[in-house]
């Protein structure tokens, strides 16, 4: 039997899963980190703690499951998208990471638009510029911090700096590099232009790979860290979502699938370039090679729900340790009580600005309709409704292209949750199905890991045989009359709060 880990690294904490040929989990182990938010709008985290989480997690799966690292075929890395890693000519890290869902980076976003084009920027990497791509992020340090920007040697993304540790090889993928906002998205390579215009320098780039194709082998230091042997390949992997669309079988025309994690995601994919021009969607490399997807983001989908548990769920919290369950199971119990509209409460989900379908970083959170009536469980349930509503507007976006959605998987943490699968079946008025194996962007690079390795053939293969469905959750069309209430009433809330949170955003 033959074996492969995917390594998720994620932006709560790095998964590392070990997967037999069929799919099965060997063992898996997880390792948290912080995020460092040092004023509003702003969010980084230190690279060395995806490397030291990536260690500890893969020897403690190599430890706990008993298999011979002779049998470990390959490596497939997933991680957060867009992040910005710099380091020195010691490649040294110059700097915390700057990561998605920072905000900080509009005039930069204003100055990339004016040197390029905006039209000729989508016609090149399939996006207008937005404040959570790398490329923004590295005019930001150029303009605001020249002595670190002198100092930087090479430029890499989150997982990529985890692959650079482990094999010693700057390496990148086409997913993953789509997000950068310097890859020309329809040629599956860095565009020279956008570099030229934007003046930032090749050499700054890491080499660019399919996602299933070898870039480099773990070096005898990783290997004593790990467990791994020395010499391990590690293929190109993918950015999380492209990653998680593997490890949920969306990888032919007419699949897709909606990912509720920090982020909320709603991806299709596609065997052709499609590109939105208004820019409300993103297109990009998918992980199979020749092929792309289309993809809306909610900013802040899990990490409102999060973001509640934290500050206001200590009883839940409490509870849930003495039950040995979720704290999110007790909370999804209360929610359940609530009727659809949460008793005319609605929720906004930009607790980090948005970008599905509003490009708008200043943009924040907001329950709209409070009264004295409303229960933590009224507030739980509007949080759910809210980040349900902005994976609706995503998936009206893909379908208004021309994109046929015909099977829709759900992944994610917020996947696992009845009642959220509930709300989004019941709101996209189709279908939506989930998996056996929970574990999608990490099953998704272990799938290429063994696609890398000549294991299976083809990434479509190895989905025929690796992934099962599990759930299905069917829409109500009584429920779905209901929510649409809600959700023409929420369409209409961005436009009226909109100047405003650009004032505030001003002071």
């Amino acid at each position: 039997m033959k074996y492969a880990i995917g390594v998720d690294i994620g932006t709560s904490g790095t998964k590392s899963v070990l997967f037999d040929m069929t799919g099965k989990v060997m063992a898996s182990a997880v390792i948290e980190y912080p995020l460092y938010q040092e004023r509003n709008g702003y969010a980084e985290q230190e690279p060395a703690d995806w490397y030291n989480a990536s260690i500890g997690t893969i020897k403690k799966v190599i430890s706990e499951s008993g298999v011979n690292a002779e049998d470990i075929t390959g490596i497939g890395l997933s991680g957060q998208m867009h992040g910005l890693v710099m380091l020195d000519e010691n490649n040294e890290v110059i700097r915390k990471s700057i990561i998605w869902c920072d905000q900080r980076t509009a005039a930069e976003c204003e100055e990339i638009t004016r040197k390029t084009g905006k039209k000729r920027l989508v016609e090149i990497t399939a996006n207008p510029a937005l404040t959570g791509f790398t490329a923004s992020k590295i005019l930001w340090v150029r303009n605001n911090e020249p002595e670190n920007y002198k100092r930087c040697r090479h430029i890499l993304l989150p997982k990529d700096y985890v692959r650079f540790m482990l094999t010693g090889v700057y390496a990148t993928e086409v997913s993953d590099a789509s997000g950068m906002q310097l890859l020309d998205v329809p040629g599956r390579c860095w565009s020279d232009e956008i570099l030229e215009k934007l003046d930032i320098d090749r050499s700054l780039l890491a080499d660019v790979y399919e996602s299933v194709d070898i870039t480099g082998y773990i070096t005898k230091e990783a290997a004593e860290l790990t467990g791994l042997k020395a010499g391990t390949p590690v293929v190109g992997g993918a950015g999380d979502n492209a990653a998680a669309a593997v490890g949920t079988g969306i990888v032919s025309d007419g699949k897709a699938f909606t990912t509720i994690g920090t982020s909320g995601v709603v991806y299709a994919h596609t065997s052709s370039v499609q590109i939105d021009p208004e820019g409300r969607v993103h297109t990009f490399c998918c992980a199979v090679p020749g092929c792309w997807h289309i993809m809306g983001v909610t900013q802040a989908a899990g990490l409102s729900l999060k973001w509640f548990r934290d500050n206001f769920c200590s009883e839940e919290m409490k509870q849930a340790e003495e039950q040995g369950v979720s704290e999110y199971y007790i909370m999804d119990r209360e929610a359940e009580q609530i009727s659809i509209g949460a008793d005319k409460l609605i929720y906004l989900p930009y607790l980090m600005g948005e970008r599905t379908p509003h490009l708008d970083p200043d943009v924040r959170g907001m329950f709209f309709g409070l009264s004295a009536m409303h229960t933590k469980a009224h507030f739980i349930r509007a949080i759910m409704e809210g980040v349900a509503f902005s994976l609706r507007d995503c998936k009206n976006i893909i379908s208004g292209m021309g994109t046929d959605i015909s099977d829709m998987m759900a992944c994610g943490g917020g996947g696992t949750s009845p009642l959220w699968r509930s709300m989004l079946a019941d709101l996209y008025n189709c279908p939506v199905k989930t998996v056996s194996c929970k574990e999608g962007p990490a099953l998704g690079v272990a799938i290429l890991a063994f696609v890398g390795t000549g294991v299976y053939e083809s990434v479509e293969k190895a989905c025929e045989i690796m992934i099962k469905t599990d759930k299905t959750q069917t829409p109500d069309p009584e429920r779905n009359a209901e929510y649409e209430k809600y959700y023409r009433i929420y369409n209409k809330l961005y436009g009226s709060i909109k100047e405003n949170c650009s004032e505030l955003a001003a002071l």
